[in-house]
C-alpha cells in the first residue's frame, strides 16, 4: 500500500460521515484538473482541490451538508475577484455523501493512481538516507529504503517501506522499469557495486550517489576498469544535492536531492509523453 492509499484507508476508517467533493467541470485556468477530488469529514480532510478560497468555500459547504444530513449539492464557482482568487477560470464542484459505493470507487481510483507512480530506491538508511526517505514519503513516488543493517532501518518511521538485503545491488537488477536509484550506504565499495548495476539500467531517470568530486573520480576510474561504458558515467549524479550550495548538512542534502530526483523523473516522463504523442501528418502538395 502506497502513501495515498494508506492515508485514504485511515481517513475512511475514522470518518463514517464524509462528503466527496469533485471538480466536475473546469473552464479556463484552475489550480487542479477536472476529476480531482477531496473528502471532507466533520474535522478531517483527505486530498485537495487546489487550496485557497475555493477549497475553503467547498469545505464549509460540505460540512453544512453533513450537519443537516443533505446528501448532494453542486457549486459553480468563478475563480476571480469575487472570491479573492486570480486564476481566472471557473469550476463546477459536485458534492456527494460518500456512501460505500463512492468509498470503494475512490479507493480503487487512488490505488490505481498509486500503482503507476515511479519507484525510487534509497540505498542506505544513515543520516542522509533517513532524511531523504522522510521527504520522498511526502511525494508522488513509490519509495523503498534498502540497507544491510536492520538497526538503521528501525530508525525510519514505520510507514516507510524498508527491507534488509544482504546484496543490495541485486535489488537493482529486479527493480521495475523506470525506477530511480539513490546510493548512500556506509560502504564505498558497496556504493560502487550498486551504482554499476544502476548505470546498466538505461531506463533509470535518476542515478545518484552521495559523496564528493574525489569519490566521483575514484568511482569513474573503477567503473572504467570494470568495463563500464564511459558514456554511462554522464548519467551519474555525484555528488547529489549540490545545486551550487555545497551545504553538507544531511537535511539540506536530502531536500536538494529530493528536488533533483523529481526533476529527473519529470523530464523522463515528458520525454516518454513526447515519444508516444501521435505525429502530425504533413501534407505535401505537388505542383
Amino acid at each position: 500500500m502506497t502513501y495515498r492509499s494508506a492515508e485514504l484507508t485511515a481517513f475512511l476508517a475514522t470518518n463514517p460521515h464524509a462528503i466527496a467533493c469533485t471538480l466536475a467541470s473546469v473552464r479556463g485556468s484552475s489550480p487542479r484538473e477536472q476529476g480531482t477530488f477531496m473528502l471532507v469529514g466533520r474535522v478531517d480532510l483527505f486530498g485537495t482541490i487546489g487550496g485557497g478560497a475555493l477549497e475553503y468555500m467547498v469545505i464549509e459547504h460540505a460540512r453544512r451538508l453533513i450537519a443537516i444530513g443533505q446528501a448532494e449539492a453542486a457549486m459553480d464557482v468563478p475563480l476571480g475577484p469575487e472570491i479573492g482568487q486570480c486564476c481566472g477560470g471557473r469550476v463546477e464542484v459536485s458534492l456527494r455523501y460518500a456512501d460505500q459505493a463512492i468509498r470503494d470507487r475512490l479507493a480503487a481510483q487512488v490505488a490505481a493512481e498509486d500503482a503507476v507512480l515511479p519507484h525510487v530506491f534509497v540505498f542506505g538508511a544513515g543520516h542522509v538516507g533517513r532524511a531523504l526517505a522522510q521527504i520522498l514519503a511526502l511525494l508522488p513516488v513509490q519509495l523503498e529504503v534498502i540497507d544491510t543493517r536492520r538497526e538503521e532501518l528501525d530508525l525510519l518511521p514505520p510507514a516507510i517501506k524498508s527491507r534488509v538485503v544482504a546484496m543490495p545491488e541485486a535489488v537493482v537488477r529486479s527493480a521495475p522499469e523506470g525506477s530511480s536509484y539513490v546510493i548512500l550506504t556506509h560502504d564505498h565499495a558497496l556504493d560502487f557495486l550498486i551504482a554499476q548495476e544502476a548505470l546498466a539500467r538505461t531506463d533509470a531517470p535518476y542515478v545518484g550517489m552521495v559523496g564528493s568530486q574525489t569519490k566521483r573520480a575514484k568511482f569513474s576510474s573503477w567503473f572504467r576498469t570494470e568495463g563500464g561504458d564511459a558514456k554511462a558515467l554522464e548519467r551519474l549524479v555525484l555528488p547529489i544535492g549540490q545545486m551550487g550550495l555545497g551545504d553538507k548538512r544531511p537535511a539540506v542534502i536530502a531536500a536538494l536531492a529530493a528536488a533533483e530526483i523529481m526533476v529527473h523523473i519529470g523530464q523522463r516522463e515528458a520525454e516518454i509523453a513526447r515519444a508516444c504523442a501521435p505525429k502530425s501528418l504533413g501534407v505535401v502538395i505537388g505542383r
